[in-house]
C-alpha cells in the first residue's frame, strides 16, 4: 500500500507526478509556470487530466544562476498554500534538497517531499518524521545538487542504485517516516551517463521486485519500496534518439511503457494525458484494468 496525504493508491494503480516548476529557467518550459496564474491553470489541468500528485519545485535540476535557500522558498511556499487551499485531495509533493524549505513547505499543507539529490541533506528525511510526510529516496551517484555528471563510472549501476535508495529509505523508517509513505527512485540522468540510465530502466524490476537477503538491507526480501521514475524528456531519451528538448516525448513514452510493464508505480512527467493513456493501456494488457469500453465482436 502506497499512503499520501488523504490518498491511498491500491498495489496496482499506476500513479501520475505532474511536473509544475516554479523556476525562470527550467529546462522544458522555459518559465511558462513561473508566476502563479499560468502555473495554478497547470495544477488544475494537470489534476483534470488525470494526475494525482503535483510536484512543486522552485530550483531547476541543472546548473545556473544560484538559488538561496530563501528564494526556493518564496517561489514554492505561498504556491503550495494555495493549491492545498484550491485542491484539498491532490497529493503536494515538493522537489527540494533541502530542509529548510522541506519544513517550510510542510507547514503550508506539502504531502511529500521529493529529495532528487540522494540525502545531500541528511535533515531533509527528519522533516518528513516530522510532519507526517512522505519521502522520495532517489540514487544520484553522489552528485552535488544542481552538477552535471562528468566521466561518472560503477562497477554495477543497479547493484549501486539498490545500496543507495534502500540505505536512504532504511535511514528514514528509522527516523519515524511512514514505510508506505517512502518511495525509491533511480535517479534517471542524476549522476549517471545515458548507458546507466538506459540499464536502470532495462533493470528496473530489480528495484521493484526487492533485493536478496544477502545484501544485508532491513526489509530485504520482503515487501519493496514503491518506485518512482523520473523519464520526462530527460537528456538520456534525447541522447538514444539525438532528439531537442521538444521532440523527446515520443521516446519518454516508449520508456514509461517499459518502466510499466517493469512494475514502476509512479510517473513524474510534463505530458500528463499522453502518459494517462500509456500507463492505462499497459495496465489493461497486464490484466489489472478492464477496458474502457468492450463492443467488438459483441454484436
Amino acid at each position: 500500500m502506497l499512503r499520501l496525504g488523504r490518498r491511498e493508491f491500491a498495489e496496482h494503480e499506476q500513479v501520475i507526478m505532474a511536473i509544475v516548476n516554479r523556476t525562470p529557467d527550467s529546462f522544458y518550459d522555459q518559465g511558462a509556470t513561473f508566476r502563479d496564474e499560468p502555473a495554478l491553470a497547470r495544477v488544475e489541468q494537470a489534476v483534470a487530466e488525470g494526475a494525482a500528485i503535483i510536484d512543486i519545485g522552485g530550483v531547476k535540476a541543472g546548473p545556473g544562476e544560484e538559488v538561496s535557500a530563501q528564494e526556493e522558498a518564496r517561489r514554492t511556499v505561498g504556491f503550495v498554500a494555495e493549491v492545498r487551499r484550491r485542491f484539498p485531495d491532490v497529493v503536494i509533493s515538493v522537489d527540494t534538497w533541502r530542509h529548510e524549505v522541506g519544513e517550510a513547505v510542510c507547514e503550508a499543507g506539502a504531502d511529500l517531499l521529493n529529495d532528487a539529490w540522494g540525502g545531500v541533506d541528511p535533515r531533509l528525511a527528519e522533516v518528513a518524521a516530522r510532519y507526517g510526510a512522505g519521502l522520495v529516496c532517489t540514487h544520484a551517484g553522489g552528485a552535488q545538487p544542481r552538477t552535471r555528471p562528468h566521466r561518472v563510472a560503477y562497477e554495477d549501476v543497479m547493484a549501486d542504485i539498490l545500496r543507495v535508495t534502500l540505505g536512504l529509505a532504511e535511514r528514514a523508517v528509522e527516523l519515524g517516516v511512514r514505510r508506505d509513505g517512502i518511495l525509491i527512485d533511480p535517479g534517471h540522468d542524476f549522476g549517471k551517463n545515458t548507458r546507466h540510465s538506459l540499464e536502470a530502466t532495462r533493470r528496473l524490476g530489480e528495484m521493484v521486485h526487492g533485493v536478496p537477503r544477502a545484501l544485508g538491507f532491513a526489509g530485504a526480501g520482503d515487501t519493496p519500496f514503491p518506485v518512482l521514475v523520473s523519464l520526462s524528456n530527460k537528456d538520456f531519451v534525447g541522447e538514444t534518439l539525438d532528439r531537442p528538448v521538444k521532440e523527446r516525448v515520443l521516446g519518454t513514452l516508449a520508456t514509461t511503457a517499459v518502466s510499466s510493464w517493469l512494475g514502476a508505480r509512479v510517473y513524474r512527467v510534463h505530458e500528463v494525458a499522453e502518459t494517462r493513456q500509456v500507463l492505462d493501456m499497459v495496465s489493461s494488457i497486464a490484466g489489472h484494468r478492464p477496458p474502457a469500453v468492450a463492443r467488438r465482436g459483441l454484436a
